[in-house]
């Protein structure tokens, strides 16, 4: 049988989620061969008919990942759905060639969506947002027993399982295990109360200096579009790639070797390219 044969419902109302969960369980499962046929399809031609396939019969994945994050008091419903956003991403990235299943490929991008969910979700105030601090907060509530405070044995086991210094360990478990205060105070003590709103503004806070910020900047940034758009194209690729690349930016031997220059010579043209820079936002 081939991909097109395959018989794929469209999921109706449902009314409950348990009703959602036994259709996409009915969903029948992909082969190999009728997968690699869909996502070639897919990637050659676009074929979103081939895509709602390669989805809908991924769905019972996303239901089983998501019911092992039901204990961070967030609905299945919702965590399904964020899931779901991350299956879909995967199925649109997914390369048929490389010889690997889509569900290998996808339990990274759906876990990833359920992570930043959770971590935007779980708590008013961020929680982590390091990549080594989402790692803690996903470990440190599984390898604790139990509510109590971590003994300085558990912090010392915990931070070398996880390659984490104590110190990180210990403010994790505050962050974690601490109580969300509220902003404002209660309307029966209302005069009485002190709360955090009432020394958190920010002196920079105020509408209209917002305003002012915002528009400085987005004419810093259109200054910069209209004065990158003077150089020629390789200066403006070496300028990008050694000044607007803030997670991997390049040396001046990477580039060297891409024009076939030496490296000096590359050093000679940012040098020149970021003087006609100053010149044109000046």
């Amino acid at each position: 049988m081939t991909a097109r044969a395959l018989n794929f419902p469209v999921p109706a109302t449902l009314g409950s989620l348990e009703n959602y969960i036994q259709a996409v369980n009915r969903f029948p499962l992909l082969s190999p061969e009728q997968e690699h046929e869909l996502a070639v399809r897919l990637r050659d031609l676009g074929d979103v008919e081939a895509a709602r396939q390669l989805v809908l019969s991924h769905l019972r994945l996303v239901v089983a990942i998501a019911r092992g994050y039901l204990g961070y008091g967030l609905s299945h419903a919702d965590l399904i759905q964020e899931g779901n956003v991350g299956l879909m991403k995967a199925v649109k990235r997914f390369d048929p060639e490389r010889g690997v299943r889509l569900v290998s490929f996808a339990v990274h991008w759906i876990k990833a969506e359920i992570h930043e969910f959770i971590l935007k979700n779980w708590r008013m105030v961020k929680v982590a947002t390091t990549k080594a601090q989402r790692k803690l907060f996903f470990n440190l509530r599984s390898m604790k027993k139990d509510e109590g405070s971590l003994s300085s044995s558990a912090v010392e086991e915990m931070a070398r399982a996880l390659n984490v210094s104590p110190m990180d360990v210990r403010e994790m478990e505050t962050r974690l295990y601490g109580q969300d205060v509220s902003l404002d105070p209660g309307v029966e003590d209302e005069d009485s109360a002190f709360t955090p709103i009432a020394y958190l503004a920010a002196p920079d806070a105020e509408p209209t200096l917002r305003l002012e910020q915002k528009e400085r900047q987005k004419l810093a940034t259109t200054g910069l579009s209209q004065a990158l758009e003077t150089l020629d194209a390789r200066s403006r690729h070496i300028i990008e790639a050694r000044w607007l690349n803030e997670e991997n930016p390049a040396t001046l031997h990477e580039l060297a070797a891409v024009y076939g220059i030496s490296a000096e010579r590359v050093r000679q043209v940012e040098a020149k390219a970021l003087q006609k820079l100053r010149s044109a936002m000046s």
